[in-house]
Parts: C-alpha cells; sequence; structure tokens
C-alpha cells in the first residue's frame, strides 16, 4: 500500500511539473483550437535578458582577462550569447595576433638573409 502511494504521489508530481513548464498546457490548448503544428514552426530561444551585465573585455584582451571573465549562468548552462560574443572576441584578437606575429617573422627573415650567418661577409 505504501508502495502505492509513492508511486502515485511521483505521478501527480510528475503531472504537475508537466503542466507548470508548458507542455501539457499548449498541448491541450491546440487540440481545442484545431492547430496542428508542423516541423516548420519549431519554437526557438527566447531572446537573452538585455537587463543582464554585458560581459566586457578590453580591445586586446590578455591572458588575465580571460582568467577574470565571468559569464551570466542561466537554467540550462551558461548564456549561449555570451559564450558565442566572447569566443568571437577572442578568435578576432587572436588572428590579429596572429597575423601580427607573421608579418614581423617576415621582417625578420627579410632582414636576415641581407646579414651572412655567424657573422662572415659575403
Amino acid at each position: 500500500m505504501t508502495l502505492l502511494l509513492v508511486f502515485l504521489a511521483i505521478a501527480v508530481l510528475g503531472v504537475a511539473a508537466a503542466f507548470s513548464s508548458g507542455r501539457l498546457r499548449s498541448a491541450s490548448a491546440e487540440q481545442d483550437s484545431g492547430v496542428v503544428r508542423g516541423p516548420a514552426e519549431v519554437q526557438g530561444l527566447a531572446e537573452p535578458d538585455p537587463r543582464l551585465p554585458p560581459v566586457l573585455l578590453p580591445q586586446d584582451p590578455g591572458a588575465d582577462d580571460i582568467s577574470r571573465l565571468r559569464l551570466s549562468v542561466a537554467p540550462r548552462g551558461y548564456r549561449m550569447d555570451q559564450v558565442d560574443a566572447v569566443l568571437e572576441r577572442l578568435a578576432q584578437a587572436l588572428a590579429e595576433k596572429d597575423a601580427r606575429i607573421g608579418r614581423l617573422e617576415a621582417e625578420r627573415r627579410g632582414h636576415g638573409q641581407d646579414a651572412a650567418p655567424n657573422g662572415e661577409s659575403a
């Protein structure tokens, strides 16, 4: 008898959770209105909350800036829009640094060809 009451309580909690999340409510409303949802009517994610603080990174982010970085937490984890924005900024900064390193190495190779190795004159 106790086991039956436990299962009944779990079932009631499950139905209450499904109803409060909107799954049962939206399904019953669609059946009443005659609306049939197809695969083209999939709802996307909600827009980001504009009240949350932005992720602030300096123009030229360094390792210390990344270590101090804090992102807002959403119910499913970190906010995807913040993570995407930070990754785009970091990718851009790394691409700029890689391009600068490439230019400096090319200049160094160009200057290195003028002088012979080990200080010998050509």
